[in-house]
């Protein structure tokens, strides 16, 4: 049987940038075992399935799946899935704003299309879960270890370290300068030594105009080496964002740059609402190009 997929660029409007996807828009007929090869075969960080939703007022069902096995929650591939089902009309749009929900593991997540000329152009979703704060349970000196940087590159009294989720955990944290995310080497041996599965390592010095942050996310325990762009951990950092601001009602913004260094620059845009000093909502968006279509024969 043959099933029908598309491959797009997710957090990008440039093709060969972002953080590739792979969506398998009808995926009623394939088999549950087979869901985890298949998304080795094409070995990205992410490759979706898209089913019918449970709740007929939702829009899809959505599965998500790294080659190291099922996800929650992924921001890239659910941003990634809406405007590629927004492009090939597998999703009705309704002007220049459409809102959908798929229904992922994690719950219900709000997304909004936004299109020119009938065209969706980028999608932003809102997390199902808010900010969710675990203790870091590493010092900074183990954390310098598996990045392979000296202790005092770890910026740990300006950022605090910290384990925040929203489907799934991320500890983020922030080093000192750009040329010390480029220098870092993660150790593999050593997050395998501390269970550390997903590292999320910024610094304030970003290189794009109008940019806040740099980044770059690790999770080889999981099968991804590096991430070009990693949506959930980016709405996870908007609750670690808002979370040190003073600010206690409104919208704060900010503008992410991750994949540089692995030569796939992906943008992201992330926001956080608060109200009386508390979280909200966060959001991330970003954009998507079409690359392929093709036909897999299993």
């Amino acid at each position: 049987m043959k099933h029908h997929y598309y491959t797009c660029d997710v957090f990008t409007n440039t093709p060969f940038g972002g953080n590739q996807l792979a969506v398998f828009p009808d995926a009623v007929n394939i088999p549950e075992h087979l869901l985890e090869p298949i998304t080795r075969e094409f070995n990205f960080s992410e490759t979706t399935f898209v089913y019918p939703p449970v709740n007929s007022g939702n829009t899809k069902r959505v599965r998500i799946f790294t080659p190291g096995g099922e996800l929650p929650f992924a921001g890239h591939p659910t941003v990634g899935t809406a405007i590629t089902l927004g492009m090939i009309g597998d999703i009705k749009l309704s002007g220049d704003t459409t809102k959908i929900v798929f229904e992922e593991i994690v719950g219900s997540v709000p997304v909004t299309i936004s299109s020119v000329n009938g065209k969706p152009f980028f999608a932003q979703l809102t997390a199902a879960k808010l900010p969710e704060f675990s203790e870091n349970i590493l010092s900074p000196e183990q954390l310098a270890s598996v990045l392979t940087l000296p202790r005092d590159e770890i910026a740990d009294m300006k950022f605090p370290l910290q384990n925040v989720s929203v489907g799934f955990p991320f500890l983020f944290v922030a080093v000192k300068s750009r040329g010390s995310l480029e220098r870092l080497r993660v150790n593999v041996a050593a997050m395998e030594k501390y269970h550390l599965k997903e590292v999320f390592v910024f610094t304030d010095e970003a290189e794009q105009k109008n940019f806040h942050y740099r980044a770059r996310m690790f999770a080889p325990l999981l099968g991804i080496t590096e991430d070009p762009a990693t949506g959930s951990a980016a709405a996870a950092f908007a609750g670690y964002l808002a979370a040190k601001d003073p600010l206690r009602d409104g919208t704060l913004k900010w503008n992410i740059e991750q994949g540089f260094e692995m030569g796939r620059p992906s943008l992201l845009y992330i926001e956080a609402d608060k109200k009386a000093g508390f979280t909200t909502a966060v959001r991330v968006g970003g954009g998507a190009v079409m690359m392929t279509e093709g036909y897999l024969e299993i």
